[in-house]
């Protein structure tokens, strides 16, 4: 585990296991890297060399007053990766860590990235607009931001349960996991966890998608309560030259119990090949 400092004068942590080929994980909101815990001691066994920072304003991250946009957040990671030297990495991304690796992607290019991998990811764009009528209405994001305004503690709690599924009938998730849900957002700055619910919901990833030229795992449950599935998985897909679209039927955003179970191996499956 080490910190970087970004040019902005933000120290960024991150952790950095095992050895091998390496693959970058970037974290959804508004969590740290410490949901990527189960696949980065997974990977890291297989062979790899595994690398999850922080996002500014999360978790043991500096937390900056600006610089909680897209295009940041992937100029961080690129500082990440360039201090750190990788080359041929796989990047995987999920929820607005997807937007962040997608925009990373198209921002500064694939000389360094082997593979890319979208999980539940905000690309192409989740806001409704008039060029994506099947969108997400502001007034959701606007709903979102109050509730982080008014009781972040209480919304947290209340998000954890749609976020991994806790409210469909005969789910099995732990409160354990619903509490380190609950702990990791509550390490967020207030004006980071405010100031990213634009950066997710309005950044508009196509150009992006488009630049990217390495092989890209798409992958999403269909039934996504927070990345609405129609409008993200099978939308990026048509975007990308050299996509793999694999589609979770009846899986929730978060990742948790044989969901985790199941992308880890996709994901192990996607590296080797």
């Amino acid at each position: 585990m080490g910190t970087i400092t970004t040019t902005d004068g933000t120290e960024i942590f991150y952790k950095d296991w095992g050895s091998g080929r390496p693959v970058v994980f970037s974290h959804g909101w508004p969590l740290t890297a410490d949901t990527w815990d189960p696949q980065l001691l997974f990977i890291a066994s297989q062979g790899y060399r595994v690398i999850a920072h922080d996002r500014r304003g999360h978790g043991r991250s500096g937390q900056s007053w600006g610089g909680h946009d897209m295009d940041t957040y992937a100029d961080d990671l690129s500082e990440l990766v360039e201090a750190l030297n990788l080359n041929n990495a796989t990047f995987v991304g999920h929820s607005t860590g997807g937007g962040e690796v997608t925009r990373y992607l198209g921002r500064h290019g694939t000389s360094r990235a082997a593979q890319a991998v979208l999980l539940s990811a905000v690309p192409p764009l989740m806001l409704k607009t008039d060029s994506n009528p099947e969108g997400t209405p502001m007034e959701v994001f606007d709903e979102i931001r109050e509730g982080v305004r008014a009781d972040r503690s209480q919304y947290y709690q209340d998000l954890s349960k749609p976020f991994y599924g806790a409210n469909r009938p005969g789910s099995n998730i732990s409160k354990g996991t619903l509490d380190a849900f609950w702990l990791m957002s509550m390490t967020v700055s207030l004006k980071a966890a405010y100031d990213c619910v634009k950066a997710f919901s309005e950044t508009d990833f196509t150009d992006d998608l488009t630049r990217i030229d390495v092989p890209m795992l798409i992958a999403q449950g269909d039934d996504d309560q927070i990345v609405p599935f129609p409008d993200a998985a099978p939308k990026a897909a048509e975007l990308v030259k050299d996509p793999t679209l694999k589609v979770y039927p009846g899986s929730p955003h978060g990742l948790a119990g044989a969901h985790s179970d199941t992308f880890n191996a996709d994901l192990l499956r996607f590296l080797q090949t």
